[in-house]
């Protein structure tokens, strides 16, 4: 309401002051028809002194020819200025231009604006960002409002055997962090996530002081995935806890970034992730998604924002090349696989760009690995949840290598 009387003020008083200045336009004629009244008045009363003998016929004579000669330069600028501005503007013109102003600014503001908003004053807004975020559910009733889980129906039986064994076994051994290690990465995997967050708290709970900075982004991680990609309290604790230990790992500092465009503060979500992106090499794990959503904060946050360009991907060197052109086929075949290998090794420790997962898939399709092809294709899903354009790059080649159905 105060936004509408003082733009409503301020329209009335810029119409009322055009419509004094159109007033004013004509003034100019006005005095001069004013002085001309004057001077014909002191000519009457120099002959009226002359009748009565006040001054002498010298002295009248004079006055009469110098009050004259200012009549005539009067009635010329008034005829001039009467034929520059014929006629001067009444108040009826003065009404239509206030009207025309508080008129208009009424109904250029109910198009380009939002007439329903309340006031949004910027510490009444981080005031609702912080109650917002303060109150909002936790893991578990996130939990609970998805429902179950559907597990990889790709996975292969022997591994579910083999996973099954293990979740028994462990009911005896509450202090094996090799088991707990395991079972959390290999339930994380069937994307049965709830089952894995419990897993990699047990982690933590064994590791104790000396669990890392990664440890607890992991945690983080697989409660996000279980929640469908919302950061939760208990996440933003596992999160401040990585951050403590490790102010610049990528992962916490993502799912931060996240946790604050979720809660109405895209201001500091943009400002993590945008330090994030520069400092990041182009096959982190979380630069996919950070390029996905920083514009769009970037925008809510009211900064002009260039996303860079995608660095090219690091791929085999001339050298590689030439060496695999001398070898023999069976050799060839073992290079290839020791690439896939490494490639692997690193999606899976360090992550990477979805190319890369894309190409680890196609490559382990072309060499007959179906079952672990299918088995990254299951993994890449739960990475790039939150980034459609990267699943549909990824699916491409998980249908190429015919795991999807």
């Amino acid at each position: 309401m105060s936004f509408w009387i003082i733009a409503l003020s301020l329209a009335f008083l810029v119409g009322l002051s055009l419509a004094l200045a159109s007033r004013r336009s004509g003034g100019a004629a006005s005095d001069q028809n004013r002085d001309i009244g004057v001077y014909r008045q002191q000519l009457a009363e120099v002959q009226r002194d002359l009748e009565r003998g006040v001054i002498s016929p010298e002295d009248g004579e004079r006055l009469k020819l110098e009050v004259s000669r200012r009549l005539l330069e009067a009635d010329r600028a008034a005829s001039n200025s009467d034929a520059s501005a014929p006629t001067r503007p009444g108040y009826g013109l003065g009404a239509v231009i206030v009207l025309a102003v508080f008129g208009g600014t009424i109904w250029v503001y109910t198009q380009l604006g939002a007439p329903d908003y309340p006031d949004q004053p910027l510490q009444a807004r981080l005031e609702t960002a912080r109650q917002v975020m303060e109150s909002r559910p936790s893991q578990g009733e996130v939990e609970a409002q998805l429902g179950a889980v559907e597990i990889n129906p790709n996975a292969d039986p022997k591994h579910l055997e083999l996973l099954e064994k293990l979740r028994v076994a462990l009911q005896s051994r509450p202090d094996d962090l090799q088991g707990f290690t395991l079972l959390a990465r290999n339930e994380a995997q069937l994307g049965n996530f709830a089952a894995a967050g419990k897993a990699q708290n047990r982690v933590l709970e064994i590791l104790g002081n000396s669990a890392t900075a990664s440890d607890y982004a992991d945690y983080a991680d697989i409660l996000i995935l279980a929640a469908d990609g919302y950061v939760s309290p208990e996440a933003e604790i596992a999160l401040t806890r990585a951050l403590q230990s490790d102010p610049k790992n990528g992962t916490a500092l993502y799912y931060t970034g996240l946790m604050f465009a979720q809660n109405g503060r895209a201001d500091i979500a943009f400002d993590i992730w945008r330090d994030l992106l520069q400092d990041s090499p182009a096959d982190a794990p979380w630069v996919t998604p950070i390029r996905a959503q920083i514009t769009i904060a970037a925008a809510d946050a009211g900064v002009a924002y260039d996303l860079p360009e995608i660095p090219a991907l690091r791929g085999p060197t001339a050298g590689d090349i030439a060496a695999a052109s001398d070898l023999s086929e069976a050799e060839r075949d073992e290079m290839i696989r020791g690439m896939v290998e490494q490639l692997s090794d690193r999606l899976a420790s360090q992550g990477g760009s979805p190319q890369e997962w894309a190409r680890l898939i196609r490559t382990l399709g072309v060499l007959g690995e179906v079952d672990r092809a299918g088995a990254i294709w299951a993994e890449a899903q739960q990475v790039f949840a939150a980034t459609p354009d990267a699943i549909d790059e990824i699916r491409a080649a998980a249908e190429s290598a015919g795991v999807t159905q």
